[in-house]
């Protein structure tokens, strides 16, 4: 896997303290959601602890000596929360799922594949979905489960599949 790209900001020491200047701080806010986004892609991380992240290196730039607080992280995931793109999982925000793709993209994804590979009509398993021969190269292969459930309940929402159970689905 190539090495991840860190945008210029990354090694700017006022990126990893939000600043109090509105304008200034959309700014910044709008990249620390670009970059928060592009490095969950790029690591295929679709979860993220709070408590862990402060010593990640998304949050902590160890090159400059600056890291985001807690707070501050917490204030940025909200803001993904508002696009879309963050689902927290515990009402103390602590964990969260990281959306790089939206359960409805993800779900759109799947249902093209299937549409594709002509499996209208037939049963896959969660793991068939994630893990199967059949999805080796897919977008989906790996994709973690809660997030493909969630995928899953857009296009059961669709009427494009039914969800059975807590392992399988049924795709029309």
């Amino acid at each position: 896997m190539p090495e991840f790209e860190w945008p210029w900001q990354y090694r700017f020491p006022p990126f990893f303290t939000l600043q109090p200047n509105t304008e200034t701080r959309e700014k910044q806010m709008g990249a620390w959601r670009a970059l928060i986004l592009a490095y969950c892609r790029h690591h295929r991380t679709f979860t993220l602890d709070l408590t862990e992240s402060l010593e990640s290196p998304l949050f902590n730039n160890a090159d400059i000596q600056r890291r985001l607080s807690e707070e501050s992280i917490q204030a940025i995931l909200d803001e993904l929360a508002a696009t879309g793109h963050v689902e927290w999982t515990d009402k103390a925000k602590k964990r969260c799922y990281v959306f790089w793709r939206t359960p409805s993209e993800w779900g759109q994804l799947i249902y093209s594949w299937v549409t594709d590979s002509g499996m209208t009509g037939s049963v896959c398993t969660f793991f068939e979905l994630t893990q199967g021969d059949d999805v080796t190269g897919q977008p989906f292969q790996g994709l973690d489960e809660d997030v493909l459930q969630k995928s899953l309940a857009t296009l059961q929402a669709a009427g494009k599949a039914e969800v059975m159970g807590t392992d399988g689905v049924k795709f029309f």
